[in-house]
C-alpha cells in the first residue's frame, strides 16, 4: 500500500504543478515547480521515495524517448544531421575529457576516473528537459530541432563513457580499443533493434487487422508497449535501450505514413500519449525533487573528503562545474560552426550567413540536463571490489543533481534574454510547403468528391440526384476555398491574412455556439448523452483543425 500511496501522491503533485505554474506571479518552467513540490514532499512531510535507477530507466524513459523520436520533425533531423552528430558524439567526448580534467584539478581528492565518470554523466542533454524549456521560451524552430536531435542521440555516448569510467574505478584499468568496439555495438545494435521491433510489431498488427478486424483498445495498448519491448530487447543484447526506444519512435513516424489506421484511432492515440507524456514528465521531476534533501545531506556529511569542512565549498564546486560545462559547450559549438563554414567554402558552396553570437551563446546555455543524468549517477556502486566505499560517491551524486537544477534555471532565465529581439531569417520554405500541401490535397479531395458524386447519382431519381449534387457542392466549397486563397494576381497578402483571421474568428464563434446549444439540450434532456458526446467530439476536432 505504501507504494500505491507514493504513486498517488506524485500524481497529485504533477496535477498541482500544472496549476501552480499558472498561478505564480512570476514565470517558472514547469520542471522547476515539480522539483520544488518533490522536495517539499520529502523535506517537510517526510514522504520521500527511494529511487531505484534500473526501474526508473525502464518505466519512464522508454515511452518518453519513443514519443520524442516519433514526433521530432524528420526533415529537420536529416537536414542538420551533421551538426546533430557533432553535438551528440563529438561534444560528449570533448566534455568528458575537458570537464573530467578540470573537475580533478578543482577537487584533487576526487580520483581522475571518478571525475571522468561525473563529466560523462552530466554530458548528455535531456530531451524531456529541453522540451519543457521550449514550451516556455520561444526558441527558433531550427535551433530547437538541433537541440532535440542532439538530446535524443547523445545519451548512448554519455552513458557508455560513464560505464567505462566506472569500470576504470572498479578495476583500475581502461582499454580504449575495447571501449570503442563496445560503443559501436551499443549504438548500432540499439538502433537496429528499435527499427526491427517497430517494423515487426506493425507488420504483425496489420495482418491481424486484415484477418480479424481492427480492435482500437488492443491497438492502443500494443502501441504503448512497443517502446518497452524495444528497450528490454536491446538491454538483453547489451545494446543501448535508450537508442532502441528512440529508433522505434522514429520508425513509427514512417509507419504512420502508410495511412493504414483510421482517423478515429489516431485521435484516441494522440490523447492517450499526451496524457502519458504529461504524467511521466511530471513524475520524473517530482522524483528528482524527492531525492534532493537526502542528496544534499549526504554531500555535506562527506564534504571532508575534499579537505574542506565549510558547506559553501559545495556552492563553489557547483558554480565552477556548471560554468566549465557552458564554456566547453560554447567552444565546441563555435569550433563546429567555423569548421562547417570552412568546409562549405572548400566545396565551393555559396557563403553562408554569419550566425549571430547570441544564437551561439543560446545554443550553449540550452544544454539542459535532466532525468537521464540523475538516474545514471544513482547507479554508481556503493563499494569497490576491495570492500572500500566508492570514492566521493555522495559528492558526485550531489554535483550531478546540482548541474540539472542550475542548467534548468539558467536556461529559463537566460534564453529569453538572449533571443529577445533577435532577427532570424524568415522560414518561407515551410509556409510554401504547407500551401502546396493544402493545394494538392484539396485538388485530390475535389476529384474524389466528384467521383463519389457520379457513383451516387447513377440510377437515382431526379430528386435524389439534386440532393447528392447539393451535398457535393457543399463539400467541394470547403476545398475550393483552399485553392482560391491568395490566387489573385493583385491579392494583398495583408488582406488575405486579415480575411483568414476573420474567417477563423467567425468559425470559432459558430463552433462555440453549437457546443453551448448541445450542452443546453443535454441538460434539459432533449437529446441523449451519447449523441451529445459524439457531436461535441466532432466540433472539438473541427476547432483543433482551425487552430492548426
Amino acid at each position: 500500500m505504501n507504494t500505491i500511496e507514493v504513486v498517488l501522491a506524485m500524481l497529485v503533485a504533477v496535477v498541482a504543478s500544472g496549476y501552480l505554474v499558472r498561478i505564480l506571479p512570476f514565470s517558472l518552467p514547469l520542471p522547476l515547480v515539480q522539483i520544488g513540490l518533490g522536495a517539499l514532499i520529502a523535506g517537510v512531510f517526510k514522504r520521500g521515495h527511494a529511487l531505484e535507477p534500473d526501474m526508473f530507466f525502464l518505466l519512464f524513459l522508454p515511452p518518453l524517448l519513443f514519443l520524442d523520436g516519433w514526433r521530432i520533425p524528420k526533415q529537420g533531423l536529416f537536414r542538420d544531421k551533421g551538426a546533430i552528430l557533432e553535438l551528440a558524439f563529438g561534444l560528449v567526448v570533448f566534455t568528458v575529457v575537458g570537464a573530467g580534467l578540470l573537475i580533478h584539478w578543482l577537487i584533487p581528492a576526487m580520483p581522475l576516473a571518478v571525475a571522468f565518470a561525473l563529466a560523462a554523466i552530466v554530458s548528455p542533454t535531456d530531451p524531456v528537459a529541453v522540451g519543457a524549456i521550449a514550451s516556455r521560451v520561444p526558441i527558433p524552430k531550427r535551433l530547437m530541432h538541433i537541440l532535440e536531435g542532439e538530446s535524443l542521440l547523445n545519451d548512448a555516448s554519455g552513458l557508455v563513457c560513464f560505464r567505462f569510467a566506472v569500470a576504470a574505478v572498479m578495476t583500475g584499468s581502461f582499454s580504449l580499443a575495447q571501449a570503442s568496439l563496445t560503443f559501436l555495438w551499443v549504438a548500432f545494435a540499439g538502433l537496429a533493434i528499435g527499427v526491427a521491433v517497430t517494423l515487426g510489431v506493425s507488420t504483425f498488427q496489420r495482418w491481424l487487422w486484415r484477418s480479424f478486424g481492427e480492435e482500437p483498445g488492443a491497438a492502443l495498448l500494443v502501441n504503448l508497449l512497443i517502446p518497452f519491448a524495444a528497450y528490454l530487447l536491446a538491454e538483453e543484447f547489451n545494446a543501448s535501450g535508450i537508442l532502441a526506444a528512440v529508433a522505434a519512435g522514429i520508425t513509427m513516424s514512417y509507419v504512420e505514413l502508410t495511412g493504414r489506421i483510421s482517423g478515429s484511432m489516431r485521435v484516441q492515440r494522440a490523447a492517450v500519449w499526451s496524457t502519458v507524456q504529461f504524467s511521466f514528465n511530471g513524475i520524473m521531476f517530482v522524483l528528482l525533487g524527492e531525492q534532493l534533501p537526502g542528496i544534499v545531506q549526504r554531500a555535506v556529511d562527506t564534504l571532508a573528503v575534499t579537505g574542506h569542512s565549510d558547506w559553501w565549498w559545495l556552492a563553489i564546486y557547483v558554480v565552477a562545474i556548471n560554468a566549465m560545462l557552458v564554456v566547453l559547450r560554447l567552444v565546441w559549438v563555435w569550433l563546429s560552426l567555423r569548421w562547417n563554414l570552412l568546409r562549405a567554402r572548400w566545396r565551393g558552396e555559396a557563403r553562408a550567413n554569419q550566425t549571430s553570437w547570441r544564437v551561439v551563446l543560446a545554443m550553449s546555455v540550452a544544454g539542459v540536463r535532466g532525468a537521464i543524468t540523475l538516474a545514471g549517477v544513482l547507479t554508481l556502486p556503493l563499494m569497490v571490489p576491495g570492500g572500500e566505499p566508492f570514492p566521493a560517491r555522495d559528492l558526485v551524486i550531489f554535483l550531478a543533481a546540482s548541474v540539472i537544477l542550475v542548467s534548468l534555471l539558467g536556461a529559463s532565465l537566460l534564453l529569453p534574454r538572449l533571443l529577445r529581439g533577435l532577427e532570424l531569417p524568415r522560414d518561407d520554405d515551410s509556409r510554401r510547403v504547407e500551401d502546396l500541401a493544402r493545394t494538392l490535397s484539396s485538388k485530390a479531395a475535389l476529384v474524389a468528391v466528384e467521383k463519389a458524386r457520379q457513383q451516387l447519382v447513377e440510377g437515382q431519381t431526379t430528386t435524389n440526384v439534386q440532393l447528392y449534387n447539393d451535398a457535393a457542392a457543399r463539400v467541394s466549397l470547403l476545398y475550393q476555398r483552399n485553392l482560391e486563397k491568395g490566387q489573385g494576381p493583385d491579392e494583398d497578402p495583408e488582406k488575405v491574412r486579415r480575411m483568414e483571421q476573420a474567417y477563423r474568428s467567425l468559425r470559432a464563434a459558430g463552433l462555440t455556439a453549437e457546443r453551448e446549444e448541445l450542452f443546453r439540450l443535454t441538460r434539459h434532456g432533449q437529446i441523449p448523452d451519447e449523441v451529445a458526446r459524439r457531436l461535441i467530439r466532432n466540433l472539438d476536432l473541427l476547432e483543433s483543425r482551425q487552430r492548426d
